[in-house]
């Protein structure tokens, strides 16, 4: 053994130990929350929809909650909106599989129209109740950035009222001096009704995604 290799494989093996560590910690965190009746939103959704990504992501997306298909699968973003957030991941250089995703709520809020499942805007108690398991998430991943999906993600990360089109693709300081960057939710650009006016939203939407990567390269170099 060369000098001061026992060093680096001492520091090596520290290493693997703190990320395993973390990555039980985390399982155990998804277990706890499956079982989760902080808010009464547990009694009428599916299941608890955890995150879901590597621990050693440089960048953490926050959604507002799960939908209808992340209700029924137990998996964040892999509805319509999880499709157009691919392909802006797509376009930025990004995979899926590179970043952890989740939502600041756990549980799919609806409002029950016949067959269908719409979506209901959580409340401030239950996204206040539901922070206890983001904030654990947040400091068991530990991303270089954190992206807030739409405004309810925002607010729930800054501790304050945002202002989306004033806010998006701006890097600022989310609670806990977290560095981070918000940009508009991918279920937004679904409902605008015009084409025109749609590909124009996915393409501010990916330039954000894109600045989400360069912000993250840049803490790097």
């Amino acid at each position: 053994m060369t000098p001061g290799s026992s060093d680096v494989v001492s520091k090596t093996g520290k290493r693997m130990s703190e990320q395993n560590h973390r990555a039980e910690m985390l399982a155990a965190a998804a277990t706890e929350a499956a079982r989760c009746q902080r808010c009464p939103l547990f009694r009428n959704a599916t299941q608890v929809v955890f995150g879901e990504g590597p621990l050693d992501a440089a960048i953490m997306m926050v959604g507002e909650q799960p939908g209808d298909q992340e209700d029924r699968t137990g998996r964040p973003f892999v509805g319509p909106a999880g499709r157009v957030l691919d392909e802006a991941l797509a376009q930025a250089g990004l995979e899926r599989a590179q970043i952890y995703i989740t939502n600041v709520v756990k549980h799919f809020k609806y409002e029950q129209r016949g067959k269908r499942r719409l979506h209901k805007k959580p409340n401030q108690s239950e996204i206040e109740q539901c922070r206890w398991w983001l904030d654990r998430e947040l400091a068991l991943v530990s991303p270089k950035l954190v992206v807030a999906l739409g405004v309810t993600a925002a607010e729930a990360l800054s501790g304050r009222r945002l202002v989306l089109s004033r806010s998006r693709g701006q890097p600022m300081r989310f609670l806990g001096d977290r560095p981070g960057l918000v940009t508009q939710h991918p279920s937004a650009i679904l409902r605008v009704p015009d084409d025109a006016a749609r590909r124009r939203a996915f393409a501010e939407f990916a330039q954000d995604v894109q600045a989400a990567r360069k912000l993250t390269e840049a803490g790097n170099s």
